[in-house]
């Protein structure tokens, strides 16, 4: 299979590269990638050609950006729009529903509270407009295992005395970045269509998972600042997903023990 990685430079992406078994075109916007074609999503005519040039077989497309709709939303219009007769995945985000006491499952609809999360919600119907045979795949936060992501840079910053809290209140369903990249890719091959969620099965507060990534590195947790915070509780249930792959989906108390 020749497949096609946007956002290859970002985290998520470049375990991609480093995991995927198949031949693996990586397009990047601003940071170049060795072998790499570069790709504004934001770009129609761009996204044309990059996809007629490469000829892919599959898509994952993780491309996004927070505070950006164009490249969040309309990028995904875009790639959907020129990847016909291309197998896709698309990668979402539990920011596409509200806070509640109890989990989402994958039948459930979109409730964003964010503009980001209404970015990816349009994203999301759009994609299944355009393409229903793709896979839509609804993840949480995503945890590395060499520091680099968001999450484990901030637990760094403020355990050395930079200003900020940990949220107590804020839960999540976190994920290792591994986990998260064999999954997509299973679901590339699988007989799969629609949404999936893809999230680990252990919810914890931003304080907790900050936690666990402090005694990981040999840091004080007890050192980490916390305060409640706005209540925001958003737990994806993965059962069905989970029921799908042969990728076990770990929990943070697992993939982060020292």
């Amino acid at each position: 299979m020749r497949l096609l990685v946007t956002s290859a430079a970002g985290l998520l992406g470049r375990e991609l590269l480093r995991v995927a078994p198949h031949d693996v075109v990586p397009a990047y916007h601003s940071q170049p990638v060795a072998g790499g074609v570069q790709l504004d999503v934001r770009r129609p005519d761009q996204v044309r050609d990059v996809i007629r040039e490469v000829a892919p077989d599959g898509i994952i497309h993780t491309a996004y950006k927070q505070d950006d709709w164009e490249t969040t939303a309309t990028g995904a219009v875009n790639v959907a729009l020129a990847a016909e007769g291309v197998r896709l995945v698309f990668v979402s985000t539990d920011a596409v529903f509200g806070s509640r006491a109890t989990p989402y499952r994958e039948s459930e609809q979109p409730c964003p509270t964010t503009p980001y999360g209404a970015a990816k919600a349009a994203a999301e119907t759009a994609v299944r407009a355009l393409r229903p045979d793709a896979v839509i795949a609804r993840t949480s936060l995503i945890i590395g295992s060499d520091g680099a992501s968001v999450e484990e840079r901030r637990v760094r910053r403020l355990a050395a005395g930079e200003p900020g809290s940990f949220y107590t209140a804020n839960i999540r369903c976190p994920i290792h970045v591994t986990d998260l990249a064999s999954a997509l890719l299973e679901l590339l091959l699988l007989d799969v269509e629609g949404i999936t969620h893809v999230a680990g099965p252990e919810p914890l507060s931003r304080h907790a998972l900050g936690r666990l990534i402090a005694t990981r590195d040999g840091l004080a947790p007890d050192d980490l600042p916390s305060e409640p915070g706005a209540l925001s509780d958003i737990r994806l249930d993965t059962r069905t997903t989970q029921s799908l792959l042969r990728t076990r989906l770990r929990a943070p108390s697992e993939f982060l023990s020292r």
